[in-house]
């Protein structure tokens, strides 16, 4: 009874404190992730007030909610939608995971940490969080920018890759060999083809089959699915993460509709806990060492990411304030950095890879809101005086595109 009752003071007051926390967030309009992995950092080894009785459920929760967020981010899109942006969007993609994951391979190879280290942290910085970046958006008013689909693009091409970069840094983390690595992928990329094609060409019969005019029954129905696909995709060595995300993604129409209406609550929740979570596995005294690096890889991959929205946009014919504004707006990092940064964590292959991604998350889920909000003003001041000697001199109309025209009111 003794430990039931602690068990329920202790991660009452968690969820408390997390709701307190975001609620906090809420008044001043930034992300609450910094705080709850500061939450996290709190209660965890070295912290102030260590748990106890609490930590193993937490850890479950954490796992619940990788696999909620990634099912939410897989109800936002259709196969359809991810087919068209393969074909059109791919070489902003190929650009983003160059000139973002390469700045993490060299840090960890010159903290001496070793390949598999590497390609870790590539994953860390090449990833921008989609949900700190939805609620920037939406914050700014610029769902409607003419630049936004170059930003959901980049997105959904990122949110894409994972269904391949995890699996194989799952099979490294493992110390799986060639063989057994390649056959890893092999099973990875094979069941994510199949679930594109059954969503692309059924995906109707699976919405009718989940689909229910009864609330309980659609979250029971799909979250127990959700679930199920998520332990079998992890029994064969894909992540479960994977396995949620292409569930969210064969489910389309108004059962996606409707789950993504059910599941937000949870998913708020679970992802929560999975970043307190994160921090409880984190010394704060850890920190301190890493703090140099993961400020340097901030600032490096702060740029390199305004660099690839700002190519992005002017490939699709943004105008230059657009185009700043699509590449500040991407420099956030949050849920899937912490994700694959607690693969490693768990595996244990470097014990300084989890403070420096603690740190490095912190620092750009920071700045990233307002990079976001102040790069494309402070880019047009910097810039200004040349535009306008150009366009006296010369006369040339090239650069009327910096300013909005009166019929295109998303250019705001």
């Amino acid at each position: 009874m003794h430990s039931s009752a602690t068990f329920l003071i202790e991660f009452g007051a968690i969820i408390l404190g997390l709701g307190l926390l975001g609620r906090f967030a809420g008044r001043f309009q930034f992300s609450p992730i910094p705080l709850y992995l500061l939450a996290g950092l709190a209660f965890g080894e070295g912290g102030l007030l260590p748990l106890g009785t609490s930590e193993e459920f937490v850890a479950i929760g954490a796992e619940i909610g990788v696999i909620l967020l990634l099912l939410m981010l897989g109800l936002e899109y259709t196969a359809t939608d991810l087919v068209s942006n393969l074909k059109t969007q791919y070489p902003a993609g190929l650009v983003d995971a160059a000139l973002n994951a390469l700045p993490g391979a060299a840090m960890a190879l010159l903290l001496g940490w070793g390949p598999v280290a590497a390609v870790v942290l590539a994953g860390v910085t090449w990833i921008s969080s989609s949900g700190v970046i939805a609620k920037v958006l939406g914050d700014l008013g610029r769902l409607g920018n003419r630049e936004t689909p170059v930003i959901l693009s980049i997105l959904v091409l990122e949110d894409l890759s994972m269904a391949v970069y995890l699996p194989i840094i799952t099979a490294l983390l493992a110390g799986a060999g060639l063989a057994a690595g390649s056959a890893t992928l092999a099973i990875a990329l094979g069941v994510a083809g199949l679930v594109l094609v059954v969503a692309v060409r059924y995906g109707r019969h699976l919405s009718r089959f989940v689909s229910s005019d009864d609330p309980e029954k659609l979250l029971l129905v799909v979250l127990g699915l959700t679930l199920l696909v998520a332990g079998v995709a992890q029994q064969l060595q894909v992540s479960a993460a994977v396995g949620a995300f292409l569930v969210g993604i064969a489910l389309s129409g108004e059962v996606a509709e409707g789950a993504h209406g059910l599941l937000s609550p949870l998913r708020d929740l679970f992802a929560a806990v999975f970043f307190v979570f994160f921090g409880l596995h984190t010394d704060p005294a850890s920190i301190p060492p890493v703090l140099l690096p993961a400020l340097a890889l901030a600032l490096v991959t702060a740029g390199t990411k305004i660099a690839t929205g700002y190519w992005a946009a002017k490939r699709a014919g943004i105008s230059a304030k657009g185009r700043w504004r699509a590449g500040g707006t991407l420099v956030a990092r949050g849920e899937f950095s912490i994700v694959i940064a607690g693969l490693a964590v768990t595996s244990g292959i470097e014990p300084r890879l989890g403070p420096l991604a603690t740190a490095y998350v912190l620092i750009l889920v920071i700045i990233g809101p307002l990079t976001a909000r102040f790069t494309e003003p402070v880019a047009t001041r910097l810039t200004g005086r040349s535009h306008r000697s150009t366009t006296t001199v010369t006369g040339t109309p090239q650069d009327r595109d910096l300013v909005p025209s009166p019929d295109a009111p998303a250019e705001k």
